[in-house]
């Protein structure tokens, strides 16, 4: 069964290049001359890479969140971080137009995992809530504060800023040529490097925060490293594409319901099915007939939203 689930997910993304609004054949794609060849090689294949990486970031980076608060339905977007970048990607685009997005994305979700982080500390100093629920719920008194705060630079942009705004939270992997693709790629490939570097810890911090203490391990520094390494990752995914949400809640969630395994031996599954799930979901929006290509971040919260609501039941 897994192994025609493998098949399955390899064929897609084989295939997946060649659908589309027009279908492409494989002697186009060895065609100079045909126009369906630059379609192909320009726009269609470096779109399902960087889904792919994509994918594999933000599976990943769910599944070791889930680990660190042991709440299987935290996220970096659950937490605010998101909302954190999407906002200081709005500013960036109406104020300071000359800076990279993937910067000023990857500058607002630092200070949201360093406001979390400190805030959550200082409750938990005083005994006031425990640590996963004062992160969760200062995630979301942070995703509030940052969506009336994006509320008010749509009043003081001009309407072609507003357009780009709303274009970038709605999530789009609409690129041309392979920039972007290769930055995720070395983006991903840096993320699942560090985390098998950081499977002991990871490990110990599965089993008990005391367990960690007793094994030598500096929990807070722990931590905090795998937060911002994560966070910079998510950071720089949002600043190509787009906050494309609960990824990273579906995937790891369904890999634990399959393989039955602990989160340090899901790392390939979800690394591997979180791209495919993102190609997946890319092919959907567009094979839809729209006026134009649907935003991806549309089809995977229509997902993820229905699949929320079931693991609040279920739990």
């Amino acid at each position: 069964m897994k192994k025609l689930i493998y098949i399955l997910a390899i064929s897609l993304l084989l295939l997946s290049p060649f659908l589309g609004e027009s279908i492409i054949s494989f002697k186009d794609i060895f065609d100079l001359s045909s126009t369906n060849n630059i379609i192909f090689w320009e726009l269609r294949v470096p779109r399902v890479f960087l889904a792919f990486f994509v994918g594999t970031i933000l599976a990943l980076s769910g599944l070791v969140f889930q680990v660190i608060f042991k709440n299987e339905l935290i996220t970096p977007y659950t937490l605010g971080i998101a909302s954190g970048t999407t906002l200081f990607t709005a500013i960036s685009i109406v104020f300071i137009p000359l800076i990279p997005l993937y910067i000023s994305s990857i500058f607002g979700s630092l200070i949201t995992i360093f406001l979390l982080f400190i805030i959550s500390k200082k409750l938990n100093s005083k005994k006031l809530l425990n640590s996963t629920n004062s992160m969760l719920l200062i995630g979301i008194a942070l995703s509030y504060f940052y969506s009336s705060a994006l509320m008010l630079l749509f009043f003081t942009s001009n309407l072609q800023e507003s357009y780009s705004i709303v274009r970038f939270t709605l999530g789009s992997l609409d690129v041309v040529g392979f920039f972007p693709t290769i930055v995720l790629f070395f983006t991903a490939l840096f993320l699942i490097i560090f985390l098998y570097k950081q499977k002991r810890d990871i490990e110990l911090l599965l089993i008990s925060n005391d367990l960690a203490f007793l094994k030598g391990l500096n929990i807070n520094r722990s931590t905090l490293i795998l937060l911002i390494f994560i966070t910079i990752c998510v950071g720089i995914s949002i600043g190509f594409v787009g906050p494309i949400g609960f990824v990273g809640l579906v995937i790891p969630h369904i890999m634990k319901l399959i393989y039955k395994k602990s989160a340090t031996q899901l790392f390939f599954p979800t690394l591997f099915f979180g791209g495919v799930f993102l190609v997946f979901c890319d092919l959907v929006a567009r094979l839809i007939p729209t006026a134009s290509t649907l935003p991806i971040g549309v089809i995977t919260s229509f997902i993820g939203a229905i699949f929320f609501v079931y693991l609040l039941i279920r739990r």
